[in-house]
């Protein structure tokens, strides 16, 4: 039980982390919270829960199946997935952060958009989001062996899911008010270069930590 406990500690803590870096989820979210409002914002928050949803779903149904018929598949994924964190790790160091260009931000414009249309425009970003899977794949086969059980399976994922309504969420009240919207968009260099160094330790955890046997 303690195990779990602390694996769900650590799966929270390098969740948040990954969601915190700027990326396709996070340019929709500032464009839908600025262009538009602080209620588009959440809306499109709750989409994103969505995809992250469908995304832990099928996950963890995938690596279920995998465990029960390829041990050595299994692993493969694993070192794919330490590899891939290993790669966006690299990516992070290297970002010059986030370019507020690229939400067409435009005060003066007054625009409408529905609660659907958040929601789904963050849904679809998301789900749509290939680079989600493995990063899925490669967190969940570091947290889920073949003894945990499935209710602690699915509070993990819910957990995710959960995560990411939380942040994206706050992201929308954050960055509509103006004097933190500018200071956010001037840290995101650093953020995506602390994430970086994380989600590379991580990838070496992964690599050196036991395979299924």
């Amino acid at each position: 039980m303690d195990s779990m406990f602390t694996n769900w500690v650590l799966l929270i803590g390098i969740f948040t982390l990954a969601l915190a870096s700027p990326g396709p989820d996070f340019v929709i979210a500032v464009r839908n919270s600025i262009s538009y409002s602080r209620v588009a914002g959440i809306f499109t928050a709750i989409g994103f829960a969505a995809g992250v949803m469908v995304h832990v779903t099928y996950t963890l149904f995938g690596l279920a199946t995998l465990i029960a018929q390829s041990v050595l598949l299994f692993n493969l994924i694993k070192y794919m997935g330490a590899a891939y964190l290993f790669y966006i790790g690299i990516q992070s160091l290297r970002s010059k952060g986030f370019d507020s260009d690229q939400s067409n931000i435009n005060e003066k414009r007054k625009k409408t958009i529905t609660p659907l249309q958040c929601l789904w425009s963050g849904f679809l970003t998301n789900l749509l989001n290939p680079k989600t899977t493995l990063f899925f794949l490669a967190i969940f086969s570091q947290f889920i062996s073949p003894q945990t059980p499935i209710y602690i399976q699915a509070f993990y994922g819910m957990t995710c899911v959960v995560i990411t309504g939380i942040w994206f969420s706050l992201v929308a009240v954050i960055l509509t008010q103006d004097k933190i919207k500018t200071a956010f968009l001037k840290f995101t260099k650093w953020i995506d270069k602390t994430c970086g160094c994380l989600l590379i330790a991580l990838s070496i955890k992964i690599a050196m930590s036991k395979t299924v046997s």
